[in-house]
């Protein structure tokens, strides 16, 4: 279980890392990030929905998903905020595999935002 502190809860929370923050795919998950300026400890927040599988199967992947992360946490910078959403292929996924491809996209996620970051645009940029 993820400390009270160190979880990603709010809407609002959820939204701004899914609208303003990086994403980075690896295997069966999908990582939101962004970093906030504040000094606040690492958060985290999981996303499992309804393709996934039901209601048991959900809940023993987002299960698996904070332990994973829970470990992790320690390790990401302060003031970042990730939400990690799984993809169908999650409830297949051994423990193990999920570790690994949790690691993966943290890590391209850390390069993205430790990169320069684009200007913010207003509009439709196509």
């Amino acid at each position: 279980m993820l400390p009270v502190g160190s979880r990603v809860r709010s809407r609002a929370d959820h939204a701004l890392v899914g609208s303003a923050g990086r994403r980075a795919r690896s295997g069966p998950l999908v990582v939101h990030s962004v970093w906030t300026a504040s000094g606040e400890p690492a958060r985290a927040g999981f996303v499992v929905g309804r393709r996934v599988g039901k209601a048991v199967v959900r809940n023993q992947v987002r299960r698996r998903l904070r332990e994973q992360m829970r470990t992790r946490l320690r390790s990401l910078p302060p003031g970042s905020m990730i939400v990690v959403r799984a993809l169908p292929d999650a409830a297949t996924a051994s423990s193990d595999r999920l570790g690994q491809a949790l690691d993966d996209a943290l890590a391209r996620a850390a390069r993205s935002m430790a990169g320069p970051r684009p200007p913010a645009t207003g509009g439709d940029t196509r």
